[in-house]
């Protein structure tokens, strides 16, 4: 596939309503901090050495590995030197999937598993594979293309690739990826036990306990595998949610007891502060 040579963005917000395609073919020496988006993502490496870290698990990635990150994961890539990083990422509206599902296929399947052992990489088999790559080809040749039809082809293909993607992740041989995963399982368990119970009491304390560890190992493990401290995770973790709450039409007073706010002003400050907009502004807006 010829490469469009698209300048790198490092803008974490979409300016299009419903996706946004990027073909990028960098310098191996870029770096990109932790971050999570209102978005969901679809990776596709496709020349590089990347380490991908996605909610405390680490990814060796291979060329056309395929990453599923949704909208509350916390993740960023570490490229090594030595080779080009080339790479396609696609930005997906949740909303505009959502309208794309009907009763008997879920198209939310792939990005909102809540499974404890959930895993963001796929490694399709060659004939999945080569359905998705052949989807992408077309997806991209169209998107550049400017001729006629290519919006409403736009739109079928990315339904496609949408549909494959899915399929691939419900037939995932978890075995066949399992050697380039690594993680800590007690700090996995207590990543799924937060994002489970963000309305609970999450306090060092209570967690530590909980999991028979004592504080300072608990928060030594914790930071060395995700990036965050534990106070920091849970924080940003209940503030992500409480936007996806908003978005989705809950009140503020339902969010700030959903999210783990016993406080409600303390809620709008922290909420203010990290995204620059009030949550009574945010959810209009949003609407």
């Amino acid at each position: 596939m010829d490469s469009f040579n698209q300048i790198f963005t490092h803008r974490q917000h979409m300016i299009n309503d419903n996706f946004e395609y990027f073909h990028y073919k960098d310098d191996p020496h870029l770096e990109v901090g932790y971050h999570s988006h209102d978005f969901y993502e679809i990776y596709f490496l496709l020349s590089g050495k990347v380490t991908y870290l996605i909610e405390g698990k680490s990814y060796s990635l291979k060329p056309w590995d395929i990453l599923i990150i949704n909208n509350k994961d916390l993740h960023k890539p570490i490229i090594e030197s030595g080779s080009v990083y080339e790479r396609i990422v696609i930005w997906i509206n949740p909303d505009y999937i959502r309208k794309l599902c009907t009763p008997s296929s879920d198209l939310l399947t792939c990005f909102e598993s809540t499974s404890k052992n959930r895993y963001s990489l796929l490694r399709p088999g060659a004939e999945m594979l080569n359905s998705i790559k052949n989807t992408v080809f077309k997806l991209e040749k169209v998107l550049f293309a400017n001729s006629f039809g290519s919006d409403i082809l736009t739109g079928t293909y990315l339904t496609e690739l949408i549909v494959l993607i899915n399929k691939a992740y419900l037939d995932t041989d978890v075995v066949s990826i399992e050697e380039d995963i690594s993680y800590n399982s007690t700090v996995n368990d207590i990543i799924h036990y937060i994002n489970r119970n963000l309305g609970s009491d999450l306090s060092l304390e209570s967690l530590s306990k909980r999991y028979f560890m004592s504080k300072y190992h608990l928060l030594r493990e914790f930071k060395k595998h995700t990036g965050y401290t534990l106070h920091s995770y849970i924080s940003k973790k209940r503030l992500l949610t409480a936007k996806s709450l908003l978005r989705s039409g809950s009140s503020i007073s339902d969010v700030c007891r959903e999210c783990g706010y016993n406080n409600y002003s303390n809620f709008i400050r922290s909420f203010t502060k990290a995204f620059d907009i009030s949550p009574k502004k945010y959810a209009r807006e949003a609407r």
